[in-house]
């Protein structure tokens, strides 16, 4: 035991084992090496994903983004896709309303009285806009627990780029609450103060807070917490690999915890899942931000009816909520249906973040979320345009494909 009580943890990352069996079981490797036949090899010809969205600057064709898209219905059967289904993805931030239910299942959120924006901030991926930084402030003092002790970095902060201009014009240097994980983080250092576990190194796989947060996960997921292939993201905390089809099928069961849960395990999950639901629901901006945020801007226009959430490297997912009295479909929906889920992934990682927005918007007006009046405010993440100095089109990315249903491409 080190000085001050504080338990030293040995950090140890196993690298990716190798690709999972059949039936999704997946057995860890203690290898540090890749092994050769994890390694994904790109597709070419008539196997490779299709175009999701090209780029055109004027009448040339800059770039083609692939990708794959799957939509699953209330049973959690494939209804809709485009590419594979099953390609093997990383969670990255989708993860993050899954790995809260840790939190509020271990009894820090009643013993702190945690609010829907505060809730909403710790399974988000915020702009570190000042509403951001308070809510966390205000949080981590009612809890006792400073945010020096925050893990997660400034790298990139804030996201937000008014906020950013902002700070530099003032010349303030960004503080680790501007990171758009620093919520995620806040919720590590919550759930180990309430369980008394040591707060210091809180990030490292094997303290007690991500052992307990892989096995909420493994379990939502419907699979064993020493199975689950695991490797960090970028903000240092640990991310996972399921096939794209089970990322939807998590966001189902986000969307109607009562009704999609498969087994009791997962059932007796349901309050926290609704909690964390009906408070990303409530508090767009604190999942996003003011602007920029096309998770924040669909939760904002389709109230009580969708919750979304995007991970890094192009991934996104939304859980559709069942149309009822108390929250009927707009006119431009079609007839009100049972909950679904929706995920798409773009193949290149889509650094500019051009091709999952536009992608996004694409997908939710195909299968009649979205109405004409939704993708004329939605323009800008629809079809993002770069604008030279003088204000003239340079380069528009533009969603190219059709999302037909399963029924009719057999």
């Amino acid at each position: 035991m080190a000085p001050g009580g504080i338990r030293r943890y040995h950090r140890s990352v196993p690298s990716l084992p190798p690709a999972p069996p059949a039936d999704n079981d997946l057995a860890p490797v203690p290898s540090r090496r890749r092994p050769a036949a994890h390694r994904a090899e790109p597709l070419t010809g008539a196997d490779a994903p299709p175009v999701l969205v090209e780029v055109h600057r004027g009448d040339t064709i800059e770039s083609r983004h692939r990708g794959h898209v799957v939509q699953v219905d209330a049973s959690g059967r494939v209804v809709r896709a485009a590419g594979t289904p099953d390609v093997p993805v990383l969670l990255r931030s989708t993860v993050k309303p899954f790995a809260l239910v840790a939190l509020i299942e271990s009894g820090a959120a009643e013993a702190l009285a945690l609010t829907p924006p505060e809730l909403a901030v710790m399974c988000a991926s915020h702009g570190g806009e000042d509403k951001h930084v308070r809510t966390l402030q205000a949080l981590l003092r009612r809890a006792s627990v400073s945010q020096t002790l925050l893990r997660c970095g400034t790298e990139g902060a804030p996201a937000d780029t008014r906020t950013a201009a902002r700070l530099a014009r003032d010349g303030e240097t960004p503080g680790v609450l501007r990171h758009s994980c620093s919520g995620f983080h806040a919720a590590s250092l919550l759930l180990s103060a309430h369980a008394g576990w040591p707060l210091v190194e809180y990030d490292d796989p094997a303290h007690p807070s991500q052992v307990a947060v892989r096995e909420t996960v493994a379990r939502l997921f419907g699979r064993r917490a020493s199975a689950l292939r695991a490797c960090p993201d970028n903000c240092g905390l640990q991310t996972y690999e399921v096939p794209l089809v089970e990322v939807a099928r998590a966001y189902l069961l986000l969307a109607d915890p009562e009704g999609a849960a498969p087994d009791e395990p997962r059932a007796r999950s349901a309050p926290a899942l609704l909690r964390i639901r009906d408070a990303m629901m409530a508090a767009p901006d604190m999942v996003g931000g003011s602007s920029e945020s096309l998770d924040t801007e669909l939760m904002r226009r389709r109230p009580g009816r969708l919750v979304s959430k995007a991970g890094a490297d192009g991934l996104r997912a939304v859980g559709l909520l069942a149309a009822n009295a108390a929250a009927p479909p707009p006119a431009g929906d079609q007839a009100p249906q049972p909950a679904r889920a929706v995920v798409i992934k773009i193949e290149d990682g889509d650094l500019s973040r051009r091709a999952i927005k536009a992608a996004s918007v694409e997908v939710l007006a195909q299968i009649g979320v979205l109405d004409d009046a939704d993708l004329r405010a939605l323009a800008p993440f629809h079809h993002a345009t770069v604008r030279t100095p003088a204000g003239v089109d340079a380069a528009t990315a533009s969603p190219r494909f059709e999302l037909a249903p399963l029924a009719e491409l057999a």
